[in-house]
């Protein structure tokens, strides 16, 4: 029987973690997103289908392309986050399912020529995999900013030309600076949205 996780773990992976909108100048190490991405590939996904594609923004270069397409409220944050990633999925991810689902070599054409539920299982599998992205990043003793608030079919033109990839959300990453944070905003109560039948 698998043990439950220290409440120190807990703490910075929920219960004192927050989202950061200011960063310190401490680097993000290529060599810790590999790392991350190696902790996300391993969760859960719809037979294994694993549809997201990150691509980590961190050079100057890089993220001049993307300054364009992001939202005022959102321009100054990620410009000064040591990296952010675009987390998107891929509207070809049943191109890989021999790969990934080998016991059941026909997995591919449950998808083919069926664009709804293309849709459907890349971007639910995705957003679940963007999830798993933002705790695992905590656990590694990252800071995260997920963020809405960009031109997706801009990011989408620039960063995944010529794919079926297509952008989710963007996440800033590094080492915030909590001497910015507002309060927690309120959370709801157990009986406001959940229920035990």
């Amino acid at each position: 029987m698998t043990a439950p996780i220290s409440q120190d773990a807990l703490n910075q992976l929920f219960l004192n973690a927050r989202t950061h909108n200011a960063w310190t100048d401490a680097e993000v190490p290529d060599a810790l997103l590999r790392e991350l991405v190696d902790i996300v590939k391993m969760g859960p996904t719809s037979a294994n289908c694993s549809p997201a594609r990150i691509v980590f923004v961190k050079s100057d270069a890089a993220k001049n392309r993307l300054k364009p397409f992001l939202s005022e409220g959102n321009l100054e944050k990620t410009m000064s986050a040591p990296v952010c990633a675009i987390i998107g999925h891929d509207l070809e991810f049943y191109e890989h399912m021999a790969k990934l689902f080998p016991h059941n070599k026909d997995s591919r054409y449950w998808f083919e020529g069926d664009p709804e539920k293309i849709l459907e299982t890349a971007f639910r599998n995705g957003t679940l995999q963007g999830a798993y992205f933002l705790i695992a990043a905590r656990a590694l003793g990252l800071d995260t900013g997920p963020m809405s608030g960009f031109d997706k079919a801009g990011v989408d033109e620039e960063f995944f030309a010529g794919t079926k990839v297509r952008s989710n959300f963007l996440c800033n990453l590094g080492h915030g600076d909590p001497s910015v944070l507002l309060p927690r905003s309120p959370r709801f109560d157990f009986g406001e949205i959940a229920q035990i039948l």
